[in-house]
């Protein structure tokens, strides 16, 4: 009987030390953690604003290339102004998401906010081959924090943009009522998404660019998408995708049409 009672205490006591071994290492994995999102949040708040950076240079370099058209310069500063205001945005609307703050969602004219986007892009996709279609009904309002919508949705523009390049295409930006809901697509023509990737390409430093290139050259980080996931759900809404290899891609997105 004192046998069983000595093996008893044993057994208790190595799963004492066992559990707190184990609640040790939960606090170190949530630190780890913690570092981890730390370290995606920064990409993701770089990558954000240079989306928004590379124009602004490239409107500040033609300011400086014509200094005596005065009309140019002019629209290539006010070009500036704009895109510097709209990083600003970004940079609180991302730290906010770090911080899991909750952000002011208000009703937003999803055409006006779509046109936006393209104001912001320096170069003119006809350029590239590329026909762009805006079928967006004028009265479609959705329920968002602006400028995490607008980020989304230039990420996928730009993204459909290199997916056509060399030989360009047809990118289309539709929306339509659905119950509460308003479903946006960004459909393009270009090389598509192989079946293997389709699952993987939310996923932070995911990419299916060459590495070590930049976005223009076909290179890429893998942050894009995931900030895109993680901007709509913190939205309330979804976010996925259909392709296949060679016959372009669509992203359809998902979000409350009023709160």
């Amino acid at each position: 009987m004192a046998s069983i009672i000595e093996k008893r205490r044993c057994l208790h006591k190595d799963l004492a030390g066992r559990q707190q071994e184990n609640d040790t290492l939960k606090h170190q994995i949530s630190r780890l953690q913690a570092l981890a999102n730390i370290g995606v949040n920064t990409c993701m708040i770089a990558h954000e604003l240079n989306n928004l950076l590379t124009p602004a240079a490239n409107y500040a370099n033609l300011a400086l290339e014509n200094p005596e058209d005065k009309a140019l310069t002019n629209k290539a500063l006010r070009k500036m102004v704009k895109n510097c205001s709209g990083a600003a945005k970004i940079m609180e609307s991302m730290l906010a998401i770090a911080n899991g703050e909750t952000q002011e969602k208000k009703n937003t004219n999803l055409k006006i906010l779509v046109e936006e986007i393209f104001s912001c892009l320096c170069r003119d996709f006809g350029k590239d081959g590329i026909t762009v279609r805006v079928e967006i009904p004028e009265n479609v309002t959705v329920w968002v924090v602006p400028v995490q919508l607008q980020q989304v949705i230039m990420n996928l523009i730009l993204n459909a943009r290199e997916a056509m390049l060399p030989h360009g295409g047809i990118l289309t930006v539709d929306a339509k009522e659905v119950g509460d809901s308003i479903q946006i697509e960004v459909t393009d023509t270009g090389c598509g998404i192989a079946a293997a990737d389709l699952d993987k390409i939310f996923e932070p430093f995911f990419t299916t660019r060459a590495a070590g290139k930049s976005s223009d050259q076909g290179g890429g980080f893998g942050i894009g998408l995931a900030f895109c996931r993680k901007a709509i759900s913190e939205n309330g809404g979804s976010i996925s995708v259909e392709s296949q290899p060679s016959k372009g891609a669509k992203f359809t997105i998902t979000i409350p049409n009023k709160g």
